[in-house]
């Protein structure tokens, strides 16, 4: 090597690759089979400082078989919309506080199948991904990094109540 003192590394077959963001920062936690349907798991990742993402587990059948995401409503009845929450200061005034069993969003699928997708946990949701409006497919392309649904801060008793490591 001339003219300086980097290194350059290369990773080779008998080198193993570095963890990713979410293997390094994130416990992962698995919900089977959500409200009793078979198969619709949710995975939630958590950070040290209590953040949890709720994610679809690789085995939800919105990632198998094809399947073609037509809609993302966050629309949850006449007078209850994920959109419209808005968070501020400190302590998180304003996050809509949710049980374990309260409806994230629905996705309707273009084979006529819809799926509600459920917190798992309880907490106060800060954000949805609102990104997976505009284009529903990276739920599907991207299922390690950009298939967060929302952002919660938790109460940490609570969270391991039924769920798998």
């Amino acid at each position: 090597m001339t003219g300086g003192s980097r290194a350059c590394w290369r990773v080779g077959a008998g080198m193993a690759a570095a963890p990713g963001v979410t293997e390094r920062y994130f416990t992962r936690w698995y919900k089977p089979d959500v409200k009793g349907n078979l198969c619709e798991d949710h995975c939630i990742l958590q950070h040290s400082n209590r953040i949890c993402v709720i994610t679809l587990a690789e085995a939800h059948p919105l990632l198998q078989n094809g399947k073609t995401i037509k809609n993302i409503n966050y629309q949850i009845s006449a007078n209850c919309s994920r959109l419209q929450n808005k968070v501020s200061g400190k302590s998180k005034r304003g996050a809509q506080f949710l049980t374990e069993l309260a409806p994230l969003c629905r996705i309707s699928c273009s084979d006529g199948e819809e799926y509600t997708i459920y917190s798992c946990i309880r907490g106060r949701l800060m954000e949805v991904n609102e990104n997976i409006l505009d284009n529903p497919t990276i739920l599907q392309e991207k299922v390690r990094i950009l298939l967060t649904l929302s952002l919660f801060l938790i109460f940490i008793p609570v969270l391991y109540h039924g769920l798998i490591f």
